[in-house]
């Protein structure tokens, strides 16, 4: 009875527990009724989705199946075996009373981590029967011959798009947890998960507009991008924040920061324990970042060039005026590595020598093979994609964040769909997550540019291959000494591209391989003592055999760039604060931009007050305000 009035006591047996989700569920419905009525009279948002993109390898694969009897017939004898398979690992599982193990999960896939997947027989059969089925139907699409790298790529992914959705962990009678607390908590998980889909549906964007974190857990300036600084310049494209020191003295060249404009820049500022940023700052380095905008329909026409002029090139003339210094090192993150190498090849071209170094975080600059992307990346896909941002005049954010989720759709879309719609529940607060949400739009001219030109014909690496505000772009004249790193584990810019892409410079380069992924490989602060990396000083071409000679370390990369970096630091000079120079404080940091409002108006720096000129001492003139965006 103690027992039975402690479930009782809790909140899930709680009558305002239904009453409440049902009284959401009414208030989210009847606004999806509404929408559901206005939107053939708006017209909606163009699809970025190729259905030819979809269906022309299933096209291609019935008709190779056409012509292949004997990979049908092997298909089935496979089934045969299969079938035979399980039914005798049903029997010795039965007669020594043992769990059934014929197939094991993929390493990593959590869909089967509950005990009664394994204890409990009716669910181990089950579960069986799935992996088996999803085991044939792979193997089948491996045995058809005739289709190219890209078409088979295509089809496993697709149908794996299929089958992980018709997994037994995803329907209420065949999850053993589900199950478990609906029968405990009587329906109740249920009726929340009803509540949570009609939410989600009514308050979120793009076709899939599940929550992966608490909304509420997390706020841009106060826990998260919350390391102090002062926004110093701004144009259409960036803010440019210059963050207050921590030391008393600093090195002499300045530290820019490019982060990529896919995602907000504070996944490099995830708080004081994350912060990539702070961490910058407490090594002594004056720290420079931008902050791209999240364009809308009116910046449209900008081109990758625009971005490279608006972002790193104007960023560098600010930091002059802001220090008094001209040369400078650069860091540049993802895409915005990649737009730090091109930057640095039309400042070589040009004769410009301000960039005394710089670092490279898992960024691509050889295209020849960008891991599970891939799969979006062919002439039908961008040209039906070019039509849907033409039409728009961006990318919207939420179109991409899908595409990236279906990469990993088992971890990041269908683990969200059991735990928030089958077990009602809310997600748990997640820095990384609450980040990866907040997604930004692309403009049209500068997306098509950088598909086309980087991922679809790989011109970057051709010397010449792509122009840039007039000037042609050769990696290889860039002779600066360069710090590359990269994630062992990275599935959307792999670590054997980057380290191929390392090559097409000129320079010097220190090549470093962190553990995980494209995320937690880069994010990862010595305090965690976490993943490790690997060094190896010799000059290899193919980067499987670097990596069979590197020498693995413990810990985080990030003390070994500090060694690196203070070769190029030039020297200490007494700590810099912002607005010290001819830029003028705008607003404290994080800044508009990163909240997706408009910017402020930029205040005239005033002169600062001379001290009294003795008699016959001869005037000067006050510093000519700088003129800004």
């Amino acid at each position: 009875m103690a027992a039975k009035a402690n479930d009782l006591a809790t909140p899930e047996f709680e009558p305002h527990v239904v009453r409440e989700s049902l009284k959401r569920a009414g208030l989210h419905g009847a606004h999806l009724l509404k929408r559901a009525v206005l939107r053939p009279l708006r017209g909606a948002p163009p699809n970025p989705a190729s259905a030819k993109s979809i269906g022309k390898p299933f096209l291609a694969l019935t008709g190779r199946l056409a012509t292949q009897p004997d990979t049908v017939l092997f298909a089935q004898i496979r089934a045969i075996r299969d079938t035979a398979e399980f039914w005798t690992g049903l029997l010795s599982s039965t007669v020594s009373n043992k769990p059934m193990a014929v197939v094991e999960p993929e390493p990593g896939d959590g869909r089967f981590r509950d005990p009664a997947w394994t204890e409990a027989k009716a669910f181990n059969v089950i579960k069986q029967a799935y992996l088996l089925s999803n085991r044939w139907i792979m193997d089948t699409l491996d045995d058809v011959r005739g289709l190219d790298d890209h078409t088979r790529l295509k089809l496993r992914f697709f149908t794996s798009q299929m089958t992980d959705a018709m997994a037994p962990s995803n329907f209420v009678l065949s999850n053993p947890e589900v199950l478990r607390e609906t029968v405990r908590s009587r329906g109740r998980n249920l009726v929340r998960g009803l509540a949570n889909l009609l939410r989600d549906l009514d308050e979120g964007a793009g076709p899939l507009p599940f929550r992966m974190t608490d909304p509420t857990a997390f706020s841009v300036g106060d826990n998260l991008a919350n390391t102090p600084g002062d926004v110093v310049f701004q144009n259409d494209l960036m803010q440019l924040i210059q963050y207050r020191p921590t030391t008393k003295t600093v090195h002499s060249r300045p530290l820019l920061v490019i982060p990529p404009w896919i995602n907000k820049y504070y996944i490099l500022d995830l708080g004081e324990k994350k912060s990539f940023i702070r961490y910058w700052v407490e090594q002594g380095h004056t720290v420079f970042v931008v902050s791209w905008v999240n364009p809308g329909v009116e910046l449209s026409h900008k081109r990758f060039e625009d971005y490279m002029l608006e972002g790193p090139i104007a960023a560098m003339d600010a930091i002059e005026q802001a220090t008094g210094e001209r040369e400078l090192n650069a860091v540049g993150y993802c895409i915005g590595g990649t737009l730090l190498g091109c930057t640095l090849a039309w400042l070589a071209a040009r004769g410009d020598d301000r960039v005394q170094s710089a670092t490279f975080l898992t960024s691509l600059m050889d295209f020849s093979d960008v891991g599970d992307l891939e799969v979006f990346i062919d002439e039908d896909a961008i040209r039906k994609l070019e039509k849907a941002m033409n039409k728009q005049g961006y990318l919207d954010g939420a179109s991409m964040a899908i595409g990236f989720n279906m990469l990993r759709a088992n971890s990041l879309i269908w683990s969200f769909y059991v735990n928030n719609y089958l077990l009602g529940r809310d997600p748990a607060p997640f820095d990384l997550l609450h980040w990866n949400c907040d997604a930004t739009r692309m403009p049209a001219a500068m997306h098509c540019y950088y598909l086309r030109n980087m991922y679809l014909n790989n011109r970057l690496r051709e010397p010449g291959g792509i122009e840039l505000a007039g000037t042609p772009i050769d990696l290889g004249k860039v002779r600066i000494p360069t710090y590359f790193v990269s994630a062992l584990e990275d599935h959307i810019a792999p670590w054997t591209s980057c380290y191929r892409g390392s090559r097409y410079l000129g320079g010097p380069v220190r090549f470093v391989l962190g553990g995980s992924g494209h995320i937690a490989g880069i994010i990862n602060p010595p305090e965690k003592k976490k993943y490790g990396y690997r060094l190896n000083d010799g000059d290899h071409a193919d980067p499987e055999e670097w990596l069979r000679e590197a020498q693995p370390h413990e810990g985080s990369w990030w003390p070994d760039w500090v060694t690196w970096a203070e070769q190029y630091g030039g020297g200490q000079v007494a700590a810099r604060m912002p607005g010290e120079g001819k830029l003028p404080l705008i607003e404290p940091a994080p800044g508009a931009y990163v909240r997706n409002q408009p910017a402020p108006p930029t205040p005239r720096k005033r002169p600062r007050r001379q001290a009294a000129r003795k008699r016959g001492a001869p005037r000067s003139n006050p510093p000519t305000p700088s003129r800004m965006a």
